[in-house]
This record gives structure tokens, C-alpha cells and sequence, in this order.
């Protein structure tokens, strides 16, 4: 069965950090892209970062430059985002998936993700 894993959620309080992960079983993350999705509750699901197959390529959301960091250890079959200087606005569930592309600069839209994992809650609050 292929499927795609998050770990690494839970509550922490403003300024904190957090490192999630996003484990595949059943495929080799090696050839795809990988991206990192959150969805606030009465928001829209929104894209937060991006990183290629090979790990050389990558971007983020505005609002998270310089705070997030996202890489991928393709030997462990898994992507990480380490998140710090968290803040309440960050409260979200969220999402990784695995792009049909190699490149995120080819990626345009959720469409374009093929397997999605079932989310981890991140909740900000002190």
C-alpha cells in the first residue's frame, strides 16, 4: 500500500519549534517532489514549502521564509520540516504529499500532488 506518513505535530507555545516528518511506505520518495501543506480550520488549504527529488531545489511561503526549513533524506525515505520561531497565526493541520514532478518550480497547484498523507495537527498557543 502506498502512503505517506506525517509525525511530529502537537502544541508548543509561541517562539517554540517543532521538526515534522513525512515517512513513505510502499514507493521511494527519490523521484518525486515533495511539498509541505497546512490548513487552518475555516481557511483554504495552503502551500508552505516545496523540495525537489535531489534536494536542490526548494521554496516556501512568504510568511514563513527564514523561520521553516524543509529537507528530505532520500536514504530514510523521508522528508523533514523543521519549524521555529512558531507563532499562533502557524496553528494548522498539516499535510505532506508527493508531486507528480521532480522540480517544484514545475509544480503549479495541489493538483499536481499525487499521494497525500492524513495530516498532523500543529496547534501555537501559550
Amino acid at each position: 500500500q502506498l502512503q505517506l506518513v506525517e509525525s511530529g505535530g502537537g502544541l508548543v507555545q509561541p517562539g517554540g519549534s517543532l521538526r515534522l516528518s513525512c515517512a513513505a511506505s510502499g514507493f521511494t520518495l527519490d523521484y518525486y517532489a515533495i511539498g509541505w501543506f497546512r490548513q487552518a480550520p475555516g481557511k483554504e488549504r495552503e502551500g508552505v514549502s516545496c523540495i525537489s527529488s535531489s534536494g536542490g531545489g526548494t521554496n516556501y511561503l512568504d510568511s514563513v521564509k527564514g523561520r521553516f526549513t524543509i529537507s528530505r533524506d532520500n536514504a530514510k525515505n523521508t522528508v523533514y520540516l523543521q519549524m521555529n520561531s512558531l507563532k499562533p497565526e502557524d496553528t494548522a493541520v498539516y499535510y505532506c504529499a508527493a508531486s507528480v514532478f521532480r522540480l517544484c518550480t514545475v509544480v503549479r497547484s495541489s493538483s499536481d500532488y499525487r499521494y497525500w498523507g492524513q495530516g498532523t495537527q500543529v496547534t501555537v498557543s501559550s
